[in-house]
């Protein structure tokens, strides 16, 4: 058993080249998918918060139907739908779009959580030195507001990073798709996905500390 594990883990050192490359394409579709998703969350947040009734209604449609679907689902509609109607979307480009969606949905709600938490007296008083609602907003409110969404956001982006192995459903090249097929090839599935298990805890630990490490620089006014 010992000497199998051993030339086990020696075939996943001897793919590590593949195995990187799969993880590099996870990397870069993790940090398309939080960027987007943090772009389309602080937008809805605002807009749930301070849009008129139609725009308050429709985020609030699109934040609770995305939050009550499966992400497996989301992924299916906008991996395949496009192509149903002459659309040629790349598949890289699919499945950001997608996981972008999910997580916008999840980062309205922390923001807008996060912003009404903020002192109404702190807006009207820079109404009162005559801010108008974007530089209030983006220079005021949200600066308050950061440290609050610090946590949930972590949390999110965690749940992302996991997301982005749902990649493998629609055959992209990512890091679980390339921990596949070498374990399909080598016919070693313990050493390679144990391998799988030890490198999404890594990056996924980091970003939990480096989350909560920055959440208490903010929060004591360090940064």
């Amino acid at each position: 058993m010992i000497e199998d594990t051993k030339e086990g883990m020696s075939i996943v050192w001897d793919n590590r080249i593949l195995l990187w490359n799969g993880l590099k394409y996870t990397f870069r579709l993790f940090a398309s998918v939080v960027f987007l998703a943090s772009v389309v969350g602080i937008f809805g947040g605002v807009g749930l918060l301070y849009g008129n009734r139609i725009v308050r209604t429709i985020l609030r449609a699109y934040v609770d139907i995305i939050r009550g679907t499966p992400l497996i689902v989301t992924i299916f509609l906008i991996f395949y739908v496009p192509g149903g109607y002459g659309l040629n979307v790349s598949p890289f480009s699919s499945i950001a779009f997608a996981l972008a969606i999910f997580g916008g949905a999840h980062m309205s709600e922390i923001v807008r959580g996060a912003i009404a938490t903020v002192a109404q007296g702190q807006s009207d008083a820079a109404k009162s030195i005559g801010l108008t609602f974007w530089p209030r907003f983006f220079f005021v409110l949200l600066p308050q507001a950061v440290p609050l969404m610090i946590p949930p956001w972590t949390n999110l982006a965690v749940d992302l990073f996991k997301g982005t192995s749902l990649a493998i459903l629609v055959s992209q090249p990512d890091f679980l798709f390339a921990i596949q097929k070498r374990a399909t090839a080598k016919g070693h599935f313990i050493s390679f996905y144990f391998t799988a298990i030890v490198v999404y805890f890594v990056c996924c630990f980091a970003m939990s500390q480096l989350g909560a490490w920055l959440g208490r620089r903010m929060r004591f006014g360090v940064a």
